[in-house]
């Protein structure tokens, strides 16, 4: 797959994340206290299809393990992955809703970390700073950059507001495939020497840990929780590389 996406592609992206934008504005008033993810994931999966989509996560194989739910919705600490279930949330949780849609054969992806009732401070600048960390890459996401760019506006917002930048998960190019190349870490990496071109398009994707970076694989071979147990925050924008400025191709509001 080309790294760089014809201006026709990126229509064709944009209207899937057009879908997703849609199923953000759709399930915000149902993350309350007492419903399960599971009913989230049904609204998700019945929306999107609704919209002459697909659910892109919905079957994604890893490891000859197919992902059952729509949407990835993971729960407090857990950083990514979250299979939806029978889990009720509780008023204080946080809940970080991952989407993908596949639409004309185009993908879309995006994530957001949303509060259930009165969440703590802490959590409060938890999701702030991990919020403010994905602008802080986007801002980088110009012609003539490289991704390290990204990576570093990332990496050094987040670990001076003191909190730990997961190493295992990255960003990543996205197009006719959900995951293509290239690699969009959140962190420094001296082998990353991609220049970035306009016409990439691009999904950044900051998870942060209240904690250490260190996470770990669930029992369920999908669910990748914390380590030390802290909450984790994942938001994540499809952007296309422009020249002076990135453009944001998902909303959340």
């Amino acid at each position: 797959m080309s790294l760089i996406k014809t201006e026709k592609e990126i229509d064709l992206i944009r209207e899937a994340c057009d879908v997703i934008s849609n199923t953000f504005r759709l399930i915000k008033p149902f993350i309350v206290e007492g419903v399960t993810t599971r009913e989230l994931d049904i609204k998700i999966e019945e929306f999107i299809i609704s919209q002459a989509a697909y659910p892109a996560f919905k079957g994604y194989m890893v490891k000859g393990k197919r992902f059952p739910g729509s949407a990835c919705i993971s729960v407090n600490d857990e950083v990514v992955h979250g299979i939806p279930g029978d889990r009720v949330l509780k008023n204080g949780d946080i809940i970080s809703v991952d989407l993908g849609s596949k639409k004309n054969g185009y993908h879309g992806d995006s994530a957001y970390t949303y509060e259930v009732g009165e969440v703590s401070p802490k959590i409060k600048k938890l999701l702030k700073v991990t919020k403010e960390s994905l602008f802080k890459g986007i801002e980088q996401a110009v012609e003539g950059n490289f991704v390290n760019d990204i990576s570093v506006a990332i990496q050094n917002y987040v670990e001076g507001n003191g909190y730990g930048v997961v190493r295992e998960l990255v960003g990543h190019g996205i197009g006719r495939n959900l995951h293509e190349d290239p690699s969009v870490p959140n962190y420094y990496n001296p082998d990353n020497k991609v220049r970035l071109v306009e016409g990439m398009v691009l999904a950044i994707e900051p998870m942060v840990n209240y904690g250490s970076f260190e996470v770990f694989v669930k029992k369920d071979a999908w669910t990748i929780a914390t380590r030390d147990g802290q909450p984790s925050a994942h938001f994540e924008h499809t952007i296309a590389v422009r020249k002076g400025k990135a453009e944001i191709l998902t909303q959340w509001d």
